[in-house]
């Protein structure tokens, strides 16, 4: 059994974790939209059919994310962090190619 540090690497994981929280709406209850909307920013392009911009907003928590664990590949948590952002990043590039909200 590996036993790994807790360190820099650490940190892609609760930020992968907040850009999952950020991005989607649960029981109508969205985070990114609160926050964006209290700061005077859309959080949709257009309300009834428009696009979730909030989740492309999340991608300021995926990137970083990403790039720490792939620079502190050895720490507690960074190859979750890791998994959970390339999934997201994916799932939100084929989400923003074939247009649909999310």
């Amino acid at each position: 059994m590996i036993k790994r540090n807790i360190g820099i690497g650490t940190i892609s994981l609760p930020l992968a974790l907040i850009g999952l929280v950020w991005s989607f709406e649960i029981h109508g209850f969205c985070l990114g939209d609160i926050v964006l909307n209290s700061v005077g920013l859309r959080a949709w392009t257009n309300v009834d059919t428009g696009l979730h911009l909030t989740v492309f907003y999340s991608l300021i928590f995926f990137i970083p994310a990403l790039l720490v664990s792939y620079r502190y590949k050895e720490n507690f948590g960074s190859k979750t962090g890791r998994i959970v952002s390339i999934i997201f990043i994916g799932l939100l590039l084929i989400i923003s190619l074939f247009n649909y909200s999310v």
